[in-house]
């Protein structure tokens, strides 16, 4: 017998069959240009008649029956069925859900995008799927999420904390959760900087400009220049961060030094001193700065400057990455000035670097040139004989000792932990934040970055082939990242399953492969 989800769900397929394309970034682009809402319309269906000896499942015109078991006539959190695959797919598309690969099960993550579907479709927000919920989302006219006045859910509390950290939400205690008048206004205010359409609603465009590094703040940045910077200047100073003496311009120096608190304080880093930075910098509990082997950038580059100009290492070795050779440079610097020989700099060090009175190396000292490219470089590429994206089979990603076997224990160790977008542990996580928690738990001083942000990280070996991946790295695809684990599998933090798992790398993460990022060896 044909449930009504059953028939909900077909001839939602015959308007959807021909949008089914793989989710590449042309697809992206061809759906950032419609506009952020349309109006729903009625797709046109053709049912085939049942016959005694036909399948379970009618046809539609051009798309056969898809699933031996019945569709239940309503879904529900705790049920499993193929069609939920499809479900998930779709929230992802159209931006309710974060992008994973989709499973069978309509756990609480499903549900709570299902209901930011039925609030924003002015249906019933149960969380509970019926052949109308599901035919609607499943049609190509569906709407692509956009939040707008008078919704409530966490999703605009996460939208509001953003706004704030912006500056364009004035106090924390405006993070409420309820899209009011003076979200409309910050949203506005925030489209108007940016030159969007100011509509007051968070589509897709808004969305994504507000974690670009493309978002102009409303707020302390580059160019300003005030007794509020200077304030600001002399705190990082004080912490280690700034390479230069304060002096109230907000000026390239400042704009790193910004940066690379934000790295190391769990700020969203964007070099912008908006309310939660600077909240953060004047705390008690503000982290001070630690430059050490393995991290990058260009605070590195301006030590290395420094630690050339002072006979420490040859002008050759100033290329951003603090490695081998930067360390003994920098444990002969802290033994000359009598500080703390420990290889790395610390506010102590850095206001020695930095303070003009620093000693020049001893004449008789050895400089630190260049030696192995792997010590004195970052951001390499290992293309494993392939210079395709996306290029091979399935990977051998073998066993994993040292570093990498100790990433993937802790990784293993939060299995079935809860997934929250934004959260970053220690008992609940979204991708990015659990790939993050992991790498600090081994030691390795990774800032927090979106998954978008790994695409381009910089700091350890590329890995650009998909069969070149091993046990330890790090596997960035479309919207997601995990850590792969032995035997051609992966943990991670996996929204359509609502947790942590271990499954395998399947021909999904394949088809979506950006890169991969070896953290050791």
């Amino acid at each position: 017998m044909i449930t009504a989800l059953a028939v909900g769900l077909i001839a939602s397929l015959a308007g959807c069959k021909q949008q089914q394309v793989e989710e590449t970034e042309t697809t992206v682009q061809k759906i950032v240009l419609l506009d952020e809402t349309l109006s729903p319309t009625e797709a046109d269906e053709t049912v085939m008649a049942l016959t005694p000896d036909g399948p379970l499942l009618p046809s539609v015109e051009g798309v056969s029956a898809e699933y031996t078991d019945p569709i239940p006539d309503y879904l529900r959190p705790g049920m499993q069925h193929p069609v939920v695959v499809k479900l998930q797919e779709r929230l992802m598309m159209l931006g309710f859900m974060d992008t994973d690969e989709p499973t069978d099960l309509y756990g609480d993550v499903t549900m709570n995008a299902v209901k930011i579907y039925q609030r924003q479709n002015k249906l019933a927000q149960d969380g509970v799927i019926g052949p109308n919920t599901l035919k609607a989302i499943l049609s190509p006219e569906a709407k692509y999420y956009a939040a707008q006045k008078e919704d409530e859910g966490d999703d605009i509390g996460r939208i509001q904390q953003r706004l704030y950290e912006l500056g364009y939400l004035a106090t924390a205690d405006m993070v409420t959760g309820h899209f009011g008048d003076s979200t409309e206004t910050a949203v506005k205010k925030m489209q108007e900087v940016n030159a969007l359409d100011q509509d007051g609603k968070v589509g897709r465009k808004t969305m994504n400009l507000l974690y670009s590094e493309e978002v102009k703040p409303n707020m302390l940045s580059f160019g300003e220049t005030s007794d509020v910077v200077l304030a600001a200047q002399k705190r990082l100073k004080l912490l280690g961060y700034m390479t230069s003496e304060p002096d109230g311009n907000y000026g390239n120096d400042t704009v790193m030094a910004v940066k690379q608190f934000q790295s190391r304080n769990d700020q969203v880093v964007d070099g912008y001193l908006g309310p939660s930075t600077r909240i953060a910098l004047n705390s008690d509990m503000a982290v001070p700065n630690g430059l050490r082997l393995g991290d990058s950038g260009d605070t590195i580059s301006k030590v290395q400057d420094m630690l050339s100009k002072l006979g420490y290492i040859h002008s050759g070795n100033v290329t951003g990455y603090y490695g081998e050779i930067t360390e003994n440079a920098v444990k002969l610097f802290q033994r000359t000035n009598n500080l703390s020989v420990d290889g790395a700099v610390g506010a102590q060090t850095m206001a020695m670097l930095t303070g003009g009175g620093a000693k020049r190396a001893p004449a008789n000292a050895p400089r630190q040139t260049t030696g192995s490219s792997g010590s004195s470089s970052g951001g390499r590429t290992q293309t494993g004989g392939s210079s395709s994206s996306s290029g091979g089979g399935m990977p051998n990603t073998g066993t994993a000792s040292g570093s990498a076997s100790a990433l993937i224990s802790v990784a293993k160790s939060k299995l079935g932990s809860p997934y929250v977008w934004g959260a970053k542990g220690p008992n609940s996580f979204d991708c990015s934040g659990f790939v993050y928690w992991c790498l600090n738990q081994v030691g390795v001083r990774q800032s927090y970055i979106t998954s978008s942000g790994w695409r381009s990280v910089g700091r350890y070996t590329k890995i650009t082939s998909f069969s070149n991946l091993r046990a330890g790295d790090i596997i960035v695809v479309s919207g997601h990242v995990g850590i792969v684990a032995e035997g051609g599998t992966v943990v991670d933090a996996s929204s359509g399953n609502g947790r942590v798992v271990h499954r395998s790398l399947s021909s999904w993460w394949r088809n979506n492969f950006i890169c991969g990022w070896r953290i050791f060896g």
